[in-house]
């Protein structure tokens, strides 16, 4: 789980830095009025890459405090 967790991360933050690249181009390109609305897709991505990051994070600590919860038990 925690490799998909990680592939997943990376997948979000390459897709707000390839998004950001994409419309950024077609600003320059384009009107930059017309595109700029889409950089709301790139922010929506990079949310998504911190808050699976913060999670991710979350989860190991709550992990690591069960597994030494669970070596307590043992030894009583």
């Amino acid at each position: 789980m925690n490799t998909y967790n990680k592939i997943m991360e990376y997948f979000w933050l390459s897709m707000g830095i390839a998004i950001f690249l994409l419309v950024t181009t077609m600003c320059f390109k384009e009107n930059f009025t017309s595109w700029s609305v889409y950089y709301l897709f790139s922010l929506a991505s990079f949310l998504f890459f911190f808050f699976r990051r913060f999670m991710r994070k979350r989860m190991e600590k709550h992990q690591a405090y069960l597994d030494e919860q669970h070596k307590l038990g043992k030894r009583k």
